[in-house]
C-alpha cells in the first residue's frame, strides 16, 4: 500500500522545483497521489478494510487542501500540476 523509497525519491525529482525540493506543494501533491492510486488499487481487492478507508479519505483531503493553496498562490503552478499529474480538476 505505502509507496517504496525508489518511487518516492523519483517522484521527488521528477516534481521538485529545485534540487533537493521535498517540501513543495507539487512534491507533496505527486506523493499523495501515488499513495492515493495504491491504496485505490488496494480496495479492488479488500472492499470491505474500512481503516484504510479513512486513511484514504484522509489523504484525498490533504491533497485538495494543498491543491487549494497552490491555485491561491500561483494559478499556472497549479495548472501545470494537474496535467501532469492528470488530475481531473
Amino acid at each position: 500500500m505505502s509507496i517504496t523509497a525508489e518511487r518516492k525519491t523519483a517522484l521527488i525529482e521528477e516534481h521538485a522545483r529545485v534540487s533537493g525540493d521535498t517540501g513543495s506543494p507539487e512534491v507533496q501533491v505527486a506523493i499523495l497521489t501515488e499513495r492515493i492510486v495504491n491504496l485505490t488499487e488496494h480496495f479492488k481487492s479488500h472492499a470491505k478494510d474500512n481503516h484504510s478507508r479513512r486513511g484514504l479519505l484522509m489523504l484525498v483531503n490533504k491533497r485538495r487542501s494543498l491543491l487549494d493553496y497552490l491555485k491561491k498562490k500561483d494559478v499556472q503552478r497549479y495548472a501545470d500540476l494537474i496535467a501532469k499529474l492528470g488530475l481531473r480538476k
